[in-house]
């Protein structure tokens, strides 16, 4: 009987450890109290069934293992069964995860969706904007994160200390900011007063900013400064560099060996081009396939291409010529100079546009989608895409509808397959919705709603220059209340979710 009894209890012990998480599962009912208890949560809201929550799961749980001795709590909400809670708090797709102070101060959570991510940018929310620094603290500030930035000023220089902090409170989600008004700590660091002293555990180890002290010119220093002289191209770090501002230059290879081989190979010239074209090597054999994206070939490494991230050009160096330090150079040189034509990949023009959807490709992008009299609705979309197939008749019907109205020769709803044409868009999702309005062909806005006709006829009204709205012919067939919310709810959750790139 002892046996059988000790034998039981190391089961439930076993499945007690088995499910044990330091992810909080919160409802309607404990959820405001729960806000209100703790000053620093990150929340996701979820759907079992959702492809990319399953992803996130383990990596939310390794952040919230780390970050339980910061105290900062990470919680999750199952929108499937809290469908009020979910909608409360503007849920639309999956998953979404937002950073609360409290009930009343909500921002949108704005990292990658990775365990080391997520516990960095947890940890700069829960510093202030700048942080005191002194002698005691500096060595401990330092190891805060990859990047941090000391500025050191005089203690009666208040304006340098409020430029600082200016473009501290602007870039405190990318780094922590500390300030020192120690003399002698300056001295020990190598500076004179007011300087800014960027420390990294990469590279040199440290940049240090000693112009002028203008909010802009320090903002631009931490970014060239914290990216990696050759950094490494991968679905943690792609999105940073496709928000830097400047080309990318992509060195492939299929070895660790190689890419450190070509990488100390054309350190130089990226070491000349810092803060004007950023560099970084990319594995062949798991990413070869983006390759394709730049216009390469997909079967031949090592190789190597620069994109224009403003404009999304590609300029890919002949594969059949091999990577050398001084034909790299020249190409670089001659892009930098202007010199080299972008690649243009494009399907022919169709003969006749025929269906409600205008069917655009590169060749005859500029001529629709930047037509100045109109506003043109376009979907950035890929065959094998899921979501675009489910979206499709639902395009074609609002097509329909405007093609008929007043507004046909006012409104133009496109599609571009973004695999088969070269846009100057940057699309890291299928399906994107862009409205490029008539007379503001510069400020394109990008649609993040459900995927209904109703909602899309929504957006092109209020933000469309000739604020076209038109009605739907027929209503869907209608439902019981609680049945129609939910499977509303449900809906539009799904589709908002994209197929990643």
């Amino acid at each position: 009987m002892y046996r059988a009894q000790k034998f039981a209890l190391g089961l439930l012990a076993a499945a007690a450890v088995a499910t044990a998480s330091d992810v909080v599962q919160l409802k309607k009912d404990t959820f405001d109290d729960f806000m209100k208890t703790n000053d620093l949560v990150l929340a996701e809201f979820f759907a079992p069934w959702c492809g990319h929550c399953k992803a996130l799961a383990p990596e939310y749980e390794e952040a919230a293992t780390s970050l339980k001795e910061k105290n900062i709590k990470l919680i999750k909400v199952d929108c499937t069964e809290e469908t009020d809670l979910c909608q409360q708090h503007g849920v639309e797709g999956y998953p979404t995860l937002k950073v609360f102070r409290g009930l009343d101060n909500v921002s949108p959570y704005k990292g990658q969706r990775k365990a080391a991510a997520i516990t960095s940018y947890m940890i700069k929310q829960s510093l202030p904007a700048v942080s005191e620094v002194t002698k005691d603290t500096l060595e401990e500030f330092k190891k805060a994160d990859k990047v941090v930035l000391v500025a050191y000023v005089d203690a009666a220089d208040k304006t340098s200390s409020e430029v600082f902090t200016k473009a501290a409170e602007k870039l405190r989600d990318n780094y922590p900011f500390g300030l020192s008004t120690d003399a002698e700590l300056a001295e020990a660091e190598g500076v004179k007063s007011p300087a800014v002293v960027l420390y990294k555990d990469f590279d040199e180890g440290k940049s240090v900013f000693t112009e002028k002290f203008d909010a802009e010119a320090i903002e631009k220093f931490a970014k060239t400064a914290a990216t990696p002289l050759i950094g490494e191209v991968g679905p943690e770090t792609y999105s940073d560099y496709m928000s830097a501002g400047i080309p990318l230059a992509y060195i492939f290879a299929e070895t660790a060996e190689e890419r450190k081989e070509l990488s100390d190979k054309l350190k130089p010239i990226a070491e000349a081009h810092r803060g004007v074209i950023n560099f970084g090597t990319i594995d062949a054999k798991a990413f070869g396939a983006h390759a394709g994206n730049l216009n390469l070939k997909t079967d031949k490494f090592p190789a190597f291409a620069i994109q224009e991230v403003a404009k999304n050009q590609k300029f890919p160096f002949d594969q059949d010529k091999e990577i050398t330090a001084e034909a790299i150079k020249a190409f670089v040189d001659d892009f930098v100079a202007g010199k080299i034509e972008p690649s243009i990949k494009s399907e022919p023009i169709p003969e006749k546009q025929e269906g409600p959807v205008t069917v655009v490709v590169a060749k005859n992008y500029n001529d629709i989608v930047l037509d100045d009299e109109k506003d043109v609705l376009i979907e950035f979309y890929a065959p094998w895409c899921g979501h675009c197939k489910a979206l499709a008749p639902k395009y074609e019907e609002l097509g329909a509808l405007y093609a008929k109205s007043e507004f046909k020769d006012k409104v133009v709803i496109a599609k571009v397959d973004a695999t088969a044409n070269d846009v100057p868009d940057e699309i890291q999702g299928f399906p994107t919705i862009k409205l490029y309005p008539a007379g503001a062909k510069s400020e394109p806005v990008t649609y993040s709603g459900s995927r209904t006709v109703e909602d899309l006829i929504k957006f092109i009204a209020e933000n469309g220059k000739h604020k076209a709205s038109v009605s739907e012919e027929a209503e869907e067939p209608s439902t019981s209340a609680t049945e129609s919310a939910t499977e509303t709810k449900s809906e539009a959750a799904k589709e908002t979710d994209h197929d990643e790139l």
